[in-house]
């Protein structure tokens, strides 16, 4: 009988283990996805921040930082959402330059 009330101990005390495994598990999933979900928002944030720098920060040729600024490209958000191709004195050089800097700076992030 000692055996038996042993056994049934074991099996309710194991059963309660994975319950409370299976719980924590769970809850460290949910965790995992909030803080995958905050530090995406975190970077999306930081991005619109540091895209708030001055165009000399991109460290371009001065001949094409003297055509955006020319052009009234005064910071690097400015440069979101245009056409390149219809930006005044850019050509192909100058317009894969530009978006090499761009995407250094962006990787720097």
């Amino acid at each position: 009988m000692n055996d038996t009330n042993n056994f049934k101990e074991k099996i309710n005390y194991d059963k309660e283990n994975i319950e409370e495994k299976i719980e924590n598990d769970l809850d460290m999933a949910k965790l995992k996805e909030e803080l995958r979900k905050s530090f995406s928002e975190y970077n999306t944030t930081m991005r619109f921040l540091a895209s708030d720098a001055p165009i000399e920060t991109l460290c371009l040729p001065s001949s094409l930082e003297k055509i955006l600024l020319d052009q009234g490209f005064l910071r690097i958000y400015d440069l979101f959402d245009i056409d390149l191709v219809k930006v005044k004195g850019l050509g192909v050089v100058r317009i894969k330059q530009l978006t090499t800097c761009l995407d250094k700076f962006f990787s720097m992030l």
